[in-house]
């Protein structure tokens, strides 16, 4: 909440909280007029209590907002709040008192008898009451306004840190997949330049996309998909029919919305750590489909998890932190290994 907002939500609930009881207080004398008491007075002695409560509950309030932060705070600096509170109240009852005491004695030319200086002693215990019960209610809104302040502070802190976290994770893909193509590329080109000259068109088009998709969290499926495929022939260039690449996607899922590169680090990922180690080549495959109201992508591809091998650890936590912070609890990455299959699970909300 912003400062004017504050300040004048505090105005708003001082003339209203003052205001009413008061104009009750005046309208009750009014009515029971068994003193014979003076409209003029009584309008005057209803000013008074409401201008006075006004100043010296401010007053109050200025005082303790100064240390006032929470109610760790409170509990800390209740002796403080118990002092302001008596001497507030007292400040209060006195002045009322002394200054009706003069609007009287103006008004009606005769000082007061015995039965108003009953009403006196009434008078300074309701003051106690009423200034207590405008502290708790200013405490308990104070209270309420620093604990939503610092939630949404502590919103945007973790807003801040998942975005810098994302960035950061997001600098780990980019040279590592230009790594590898510019080492294919490093091969080729005095083997056969026209290949050579076909992946360096397929890797423009790869760091155009990755350029121009770098500051979105998420993209649509099939977007993606133009990537992993500009990566497949890159790869046929480079493994030949050593690879084998199958899609099985399902049409209407297309244009959901998922993390970028996800699926290109798992294709990246079952080619370099699977197909390349098997002499005989193998097969990748990517399946898309819908689950129990969840987007499931699966990558399967030929070999055996490397055991003890970091850069697949890397690349696969990269996958698991960037799910974890989109998502939350609501999103899976699993890695499992069936007979001569590596098959990697990733499960999305819908």
């Amino acid at each position: 909440m912003h400062k004017k907002s504050q300040q004048f939500l505090f105005w708003t609930l001082q003339i209203v909280g003052w205001g009413i009881p008061s104009l009750l207080n005046g309208y009750g004398k009014y009515l029971s007029n068994s003193d014979r008491l003076t409209k003029k007075y009584i309008i005057i002695e209803t000013l008074l209590f409401f201008i006075l409560g006004v100043f010296w509950s401010t007053i109050f309030r200025n005082y303790i907002k100064s240390f006032l932060q929470s109610l760790n705070t409170l509990k800390k600096e209740s002796r403080k709040v118990i002092i302001a509170y008596f001497t507030t109240s007292t400040s209060y009852a006195v002045s009322l008192i002394g200054l009706s005491y003069v609007a009287y004695n103006l008004v009606h030319q005769k000082g007061l008898d015995a039965k108003n200086h009953i009403m006196t002693v009434s008078t300074f215990l309701n003051i106690f009451l009423f200034i207590l019960f405008w502290a708790l209610f200013y405490i308990s809104i104070k209270t309420i306004v620093n604990s939503e302040k610092r939630r949404v502070e502590y919103l945007k802190l973790q807003s801040s840190l998942k975005d810098s976290q994302l960035n950061t994770l997001k600098g780990q893909i980019n040279p590592h997949f230009m790594f590898n193509s510019l080492n294919n590329i490093r091969g080729l080109m005095l083997e056969d330049v026209e290949k050579a000259r076909d992946m360096i068109t397929r890797l423009s088009e790869l760091l155009r996309y990755s350029l121009s998709k770098s500051s979105d969290s998420t993209i649509k499926v099939k977007d993606e998909l133009e990537m992993v495929h500009n990566y497949i022939e890159l790869s046929y260039i480079q493994f030949e029919d050593r690879l084998t690449y199958i899609e099985n996607l399902d049409q209407d899922l297309l244009n959901q919305e998922i993390p970028p590169m996800i699926i290109q680090m798992l294709i990246e990922n079952a080619i370099k750590h699977g197909i390349s180690q098997q002499k005989k080549g193998g097969v990748v495959q990517l399946d898309i489909s819908e689950e129990d109201k969840n987007l499931c992508i699966k990558v399967a591809n030929t070999g055996q998890i490397e055991k003890g091998k970091s850069s697949t650890k890397i690349g696969l936590k990269n996958i698991s932190d960037r799910l974890q912070i989109l998502y939350g609890n609501n999103a899976s990455f699993n890695l499992n290994e069936t007979e001569d299959q590596v098959i990697a699970h990733i499960k999305l909300p819908l």
